[in-house]
């Protein structure tokens, strides 16, 4: 026993970052997990990202088939786009985790990942493996398909490239690989101390011709239909599977419940596929295929025949039974390493029915989210059971009470926070290394805290266990209960206003940090380190923060070198000689868990010869992004304009106004007064629309110009690529900054994306660019002149370069801005 205790108390740990409130189960749902709890086999669907994963076949799979069900996507979508915020990188796939794991509690399956960080599109799959490490991620898909041990391997797309990105057919390459290497004991078999080889019987692909030719012939293809419905739970497999891909909110995946036959098509890869014609023939999923287990399956299939909707507490001795006399000596039957864990997830799935029949609540809550080192955590046990059964007693680490019945039991106790524990989502404490997430916290200072109860339950000699972990409960007046997870951090924290700081001559420049407390009595000496060549006043400011949570603003006046240079500035405090280095940011969504992560306190600072001609930009904001703090960094004041402005106000009065990317995707009100946005820049302004979509999460309605061009999917991902001048005497090229080659040196993740195409004569293409193999494209920036103003379109990425820091998208993005000084004269 002492084994399973522990395996539960590490799944407490590791499921901290996903507080939610405990799940009910209905009668019928119950009967439900007894139907999973008497199958023996799983299939796991690998694709590349979030959102990739067909959820209609995952949701039939788990709970018609009642397979055990897991997606293994290879990166968490780091590198997307966000329609709901202005999260990017490691932030975005926080959020984009998130929502898998909320997808994967609606549709019944399990999630995993692997290493590999989402650098952003790849055209193919040679350039994906010049950045990600083919054997590291193999190893983590091997990892997982040998704990895992599935019967069925499930692809979301071929090898053949027609999957349209290229992580999308590397995932394929590599899913291959690892049906191989899995059961191959030469490869990876340092982990050969914690799993055993497994060879999975077969793999398929699962076709999705008919996503690009609805008329396609499937004839050659194993079908399967997965739109049936499940009286049980009420709803048929489109409509769960709708409500799981719902869950997708950031990539804007909200989808339409479909009912009726809906057919899925399997091409075979490997394995025992020969004459197939349904991808489960020939595989047993009864207890029979487990040493024993022809007893286990019938004495499961006694209870599901006995069981009473209205009466579930009817089927709960014989559960017991299981537990004691069946499941109760694992450890000692001598059976395979495979068949040995089958048991012991099976005990674990037979706590949690028996748990759920009692009707038993319990909880570990805490009266704050954060602690730091030496605070005391007091918390509060809640318990009770609200079945007609009596369980003798009830016992935590440090609380036992008998007769446990239709009672609430509270009691309140202490703890300290003896170590720290870095709150960050466990696959960021190491950080990012050649694309790949770091296994291990490299950083021995950040450690995990102890203490995390198991609760136990005894009924005669019977006992079962319930696994808890400390959470922070709380009633909001429009939301009701909601739920997030203890986080322990540091004692002093230091968040900066931005990622960069741009110096645009040798003046020096006020940045101001926050500093927050994380306990009582904060007295630190907080410093900017800074390059050489750098300087600051004052070096160095001592604070004084008498409460938990005070915040104090520090003003540090830098002066940069004067040298044009991309340079870093950290911020450290120190409390009795140890510095603290890390941030705090919180992420909140609706439809997520609070995710708390503590990134390091450092920014750019960049010194870059940049010239402006005005001072005042307007800016309609779209889906979210950063780029306004960018051009505040360029010294613009940027007014942000209103639906009221927008619809009444006096346009004319901005030399240059900006639209957000996705702007006409996310603005309804754009979308309604754009006239007005034309005939701005007829009468002289000058107009620059970041990059909109036109696809089917994305549609536009209606034109985005006044001068007629179609948006097109065509992007350059190489951000290396080379960029050619096309009109090397445009003004924006030459005014007020001389744009070169070099302007385009240090770009992150890609060039830009969504260009523009088939456009009107009048339009100017000042660039060209295009990834490897490809044809030249000119639609990355596109300028026409309208009336007495200019309108503009582009691509490029400034989203992404701006915000990082990125010297010459800050004077590309200052001539573009300038047009309207340098094209046409300014209304008065």
């Amino acid at each position: 026993m002492k084994k399973l205790i522990t395996f539960i108390l590490s799944l407490s740990i590791l499921g901290l970052a996903n507080a939610q409130a405990p799940k009910s189960y209905t009668s019928s749902e119950i009967l439900l997990q007894l139907k999973k709890l008497n199958t023996v086999g799983s299939v796991l669907y690998i694709a590349a990202h979030p959102d990739d994963e067909n959820t209609r076949l995952i949701a039939y799979l788990a709970n018609e088939k009642c397979l055990r069900t897991g997606y293994l996507s290879l990166t968490r979508g780091d590198g997307g786009q966000n329609l709901i915020g202005s999260e990017q990188g490691i932030e975005l796939g926080m959020i984009r985790t998130q929502e898998l794991l909320a997808a994967r509690r609606i549709d019944g399956g399990e999630q995993f990942f692997t290493r590999a960080y989402d650098f952003g599109f790849s055209k193919n799959p040679e350039e994906t493996f010049t950045k990600w490490s083919h054997d590291s991620i193999l190893s983590d898909m091997v990892w997982v398909i040998r704990n895992f041990r599935p019967d069925i391997i499930i692809t979301r797309f071929a090898t053949d490239g027609s999957g349209g990105h290229g992580h999308h057919t590397a995932s394929a390459m590599l899913a291959e690989d690892a049906f191989d290497a899995a059961a191959d004991p030469t490869r990876f078999p340092e982990q050969l101390q914690y799993v055993s080889v497994w060879k999975t019987r077969r793999m398929f692909w699962n076709v999705s011709t008919r996503f690009a030719n609805p008329n396609a012939d499937m004839s050659p293809y194993i079908k399967l239909d997965v739109g049936g419905y499940n009286p049980l739970l009420g709803k048929s497999y489109g409509e769960i599977a709708a409500e799981s891909r719902s869950m997708h909110k950031s990539q804007g995946f909200g989808s339409a419940k479909q009912r009726g036959e809906s057919l899925e098509f399997f091409k075979p890869l490997k394995g025992d596929t020969t004459g197939l014609k349904d991808i489960f023939e020939g595989i047993d999923f009864t207890w029979k295929r487990v040493k024993g287990g022809e007893k286990i399956g019938s004495l499961i299939t006694k209870i599901i025949k006995d069981y009473q909707v209205e009466d579930p507490d009817i089927i709960n001795n014989k559960i017991h039974y299981l537990l004691e006399e069946v499941f109760g000596d694992v450890n000692e039957i001598q059976i395979n390493y495979q068949e040995k864990n089958l048991l012991q997830e099976k005990y674990f799935d037979l706590n949690k029915i028996l748990s759920i029949i009692y009707g038993i609540y319990s909880e570990l809550s805490i009266a704050q989210p954060y602690y730091s080192i030496g605070e005391k955590v007091i918390f509060k046990f809640e318990a009770i059971n609200r079945s007609n059964q009596i369980i003798d007693t009830i016992s935590t680490f440090r609380f036992k009470k008998n007769k446990f019945d239709n009672h609430l039991i509270k009691y309140v106790d202490t703890l300290i926070i003896g170590s720290l524990y870095d709150g960050s989502p466990d696959w960021l404490i190491g950080g990012i290394e050649n694309n790949l997430f770091s296994k291990t916290n490299k950083k021995t200072f950040w450690r995990r805290y102890e203490h995390l109860p198991v609760v136990t339950y005894y009924q005669k000699k019977n006992l079962f266990y319930e696994n808890l972990y400390y959470q922070f409960k709380w009633v909001d007046p429009e939301k009701g209960e909601l739920y997030r997870p203890l986080v322990i951090t540091p004692p002093v924290m230091i968040n900066l206003t931005q990622k960069s700081f741009v110096f645009t001559d040798e003046k020096p420049k006020e940045i101001k940090v926050i500093v927050k407390a994380g306990k009582d009595n904060i007295k630190a000496k907080v410093t900017a380190n800074l390059p050489q060549g750098w300087t600051t006043e004052p070096a160095f400011t001592n604070i004084n923060l008498p409460k938990k949570g005070d915040e104090q603003i520090i003003s540090f006046f830098i002066k940069p070198s004067s040298n044009s240079t991309i340079e870093t500035i950290q911020f450290s405090a120190e409390i009795d000689g140890t510095n603290y280095t890390k941030g705090i940011k919180e992420i909140k969504y609706d439809h997520i868990p609070v995710q708390t992560w503590f990134p390091e306190a450092e920014a750019k600072l960049v010194k870059v010869d940049v010239k402006k001609t005005f001072n005042t930009v307007g800016y309609i904001q779209g889906a979210g992004d950063e780029v306004p703090a960018s051009l505040e960094q360029m010294g613009y004041k940027v007014i942000m304009i209103t639906d009221e402005q927008l619809q009444n106000g006096n346009l004319n009065e901005f030399p240059a106004i900006v639209l957000g990317i996705r702007a006409f995707n996310t603005n309804e009100k754009l979308q309604q007064y754009k006239q007005r946005v034309f005939d701005y820049v007829k009468e002289g302004g000058n107009l620059i629309v970041q990059y909109n979509t036109n696809s089917f999460f994305g549609p536009l309605k209606d034109q985005i110009s006044p001068v007629p061009f179609k948006l097109s999917r065509d992007r350059v991902t190489i951000e290396e690529a080379l960029v050619t001048f096309l009109l090397p005497e445009h003004p924006v090229l030459n005014f007020p900054n001389k744009i070169t080659n070099t302007d385009f040196d240090g770009w992150i993740q890609e060039r830009g994306i969504y260009f523009g195409t088939d456009m009107d004569s009048s339009f100017e293409c000042p660039l060209s660019m295009n990834d490897p193999g490809e044809k030249p494209n000119k639609g990355s920036l596109i300028i026409a002149k309208y009336g007495k103003g200019n309108y503009v379109y582009t691509g490029l990425a400034f989203f992404r370069e701006l915000p990082a820091g990125v010297p010459g998208a800050y004077r590309l993005f200052a001539n573009i801005l300038s047009l309207s000084k340098n094209m046409q004269k300014l209304p008065k």
